[in-house]
């Protein structure tokens, strides 16, 4: 076979155009392989494509597209072979005054030593990321009322510890799925890693190893599935969070490359036939693009104000429905969890049609605003289920896992206390990582352990079959209303929401 021709730079630059757009991305991220896209007529031709045509676009691909995501979803014709590297121009970057300031805040981040909570990861994140970054991270559904309730809920839960017991040694493992954990946390998963670290999803994979917890990989991960399995250590426990694709072929090839790698379960989110609107994310999104950019572009007709959610989920099958769980059933022997349950009704019904479990989550407050959080939720669902089906919990046969505004271990025992089986972590771990690697993902989960070991000792708990129900009051869960201390770290770091703003204009004088 013929090794084809290496492409020139400037033979791909007289390519930029919407009528011929070409750009250059590399292929796999160990073999360095770039190759020349034709990308004419790509979703419509969008800006941030025409920005790059007859470019090298690898710079701003990679953060928030998987390695695999070209060969996936383009065309092979549209391959239109390796590029000559020496040929191409570099794209000058430059760097505004902002990203400067962000460098030099990142330079005198506090040393990790220093960090003594979930809460200060956040805090420094909020500093140290880039804007694009901290507004996907961060954002939330319309006014945003749903993400506070998700923190704001545990304190509505009050301890009622006992005492005069022997707590010399307290143990807090626990197991989800019939796979052992240290700890009654999993790392839920979250999308594009890569904007908050080069390494993206990498970090939790690592760290997770390191202190025996299970992570669940996301389908939108900036790593591809494989490159994150591939990084887990011999025998470490992970699952997969799956978006149905509209084409169940593509799905049934996901699952089942999934159980052949040995995932152990997979979690599959159903609060999700649409993307919430997140207006942080899609305001700076909007703010990031010069209208007259556009109109140069001949873009005057294109919605540029959904943010980098929308740009990466147009997949997503808005059909799902209970009828398609006989097809995830026949295509795979993992154990399947709805991720997204939202009251005890479908609670019932996923374990009417013999799911493993659920996740009882509002999307970390990202899909429908004003949705319950996840521990309201669970003890309506545990009272309900015991009510319907004479089923106690934790239950081993079909568990319940909540996600949601968790900061400290104490959230995490109340959930336990009310019956939940495990909790995931999502936003914090990632602050972590955007601010210190791999080694902020560690020092999270330690600051976990030790709020454990404390707080099971405070509350009289030898392990998490000694946290019942009797050791929290839970009587005000569903009273929205009711005033509570406040919660000074969680409100310092919360980035109220902002209207739209004049533009600045300049004086005639």
């Amino acid at each position: 076979m013929t090794p084809r021709k290496l492409l020139t730079g400037d033979e791909v630059a007289l390519h930029n155009s919407r009528e011929s757009c070409w750009i250059i991305v590399h292929g796999t991220r160990a073999g360095r392989a770039f190759g020349a896209l034709d990308l004419t007529n790509w979703i419509g031709g969008s800006k941030i494509i025409l920005k790059y045509a007859g470019k090298d676009a690898t710079k701003e691909y990679e953060p928030i597209h998987p390695p695999d995501a070209i060969t996936t979803n383009l065309k092979t014709e549209k391959h239109l072979g390796p590029v000559d590297l020496g040929t191409v121009k570099k794209v000058e970057e430059v760097i505004t005054d902002e990203e400067r300031a962000r460098q030099a805040r990142f330079a005198v981040r506090p040393a990790l030593s220093e960090i003594l909570n979930l809460h200060d990861f956040e805090a420094i994140a909020r500093m140290v990321m880039p804007d694009k970054a901290w507004a996907y991270y961060s954002s939330a559904a319309d006014d945003e009322i749903t993400n506070r309730e998700n923190h704001a809920a545990f304190h509505r839960v009050w301890f009622r510890p006992r005492v005069l017991r022997d707590v010399t040694n307290v143990d807090w493992s626990t197991m989800i799925l019939g796979h052992k954990t240290s700890m009654p946390v999993y790392i839920t998963a979250t999308a594009l890693g890569k904007l908050g670290h080069p390494d993206g999803e990498l970090n939790l994979t690592r760290a997770a190893a390191k202190h025996g917890v299970i992570q669940m990989i996301p389908t939108l991960a900036s790593c591809s599935f494989d490159e994150v399995v591939d990084a887990a250590a011999l025998d470490q426990v992970q699952f997969l969070q799956l978006y149905v694709n509209k084409d169940r072929e593509i799905t049934k090839r996901i699952v089942q490359h999934a159980e052949k790698r040995g995932i152990k379960g997979l979690f599959i989110t159903v609060d999700a036939p649409q993307l919430g609107r997140r207006e942080k994310d899609m305001r700076q999104k909007f703010e990031a693009e010069d209208p007259s950019e556009v109109k140069q572009a001949g873009q005057g007709g294109v919605d540029r104000s959904q943010g980098a959610a929308r740009a990466i989920s147009s997949f997503i099958d808005p059909g799902l429905n209970w009828s398609d769980m006989k097809f995830f059933q026949s295509v795979t022997n993992m154990p399947l969890i709805l991720k997204g349950v939202q009251c005890w009704e479908d609670a019932l019904e996923a374990y009417d049609m013999g799911l493993a479990g659920v996740v009882l989550s509002n999307h970390g407050g990202r899909q429908l605003d004003f949705a319950r959080s996840g521990i309201e939720v669970l003890v309506e669902v545990v009272a309900k289920l015991k009510e319907k089906r004479g089923l106690s919990f934790p239950n081993e046969k079909f568990q319940l896992l909540i996600d949601g505004g968790v900061r400290r271990a104490t959230d995490v025992i109340k959930a336990i206390a009310l019956g939940a089986t495990a909790v995931g972590v999502g936003r914090p771990f990632l602050y972590a990582f955007s601010s210190y690697g791999q080694e902020g993902v560690e020092k999270a989960l330690q600051i976990l352990h030790d709020e454990f070991e404390m707080n099971m000792r405070l509350l009289g708990a030898r392990n998490l079959k000694e946290i019942v129900p009797e050791m929290v009051d839970a009587s005000n869960i569903h009273l929205h209303t009711v005033p509570v201390p406040r919660d000074n770290l969680y409100d310092i770091n919360y980035e109220k929401l902002q209207g739209v703003r004049i533009k600045e204009m300049k004086s005639k004088l």
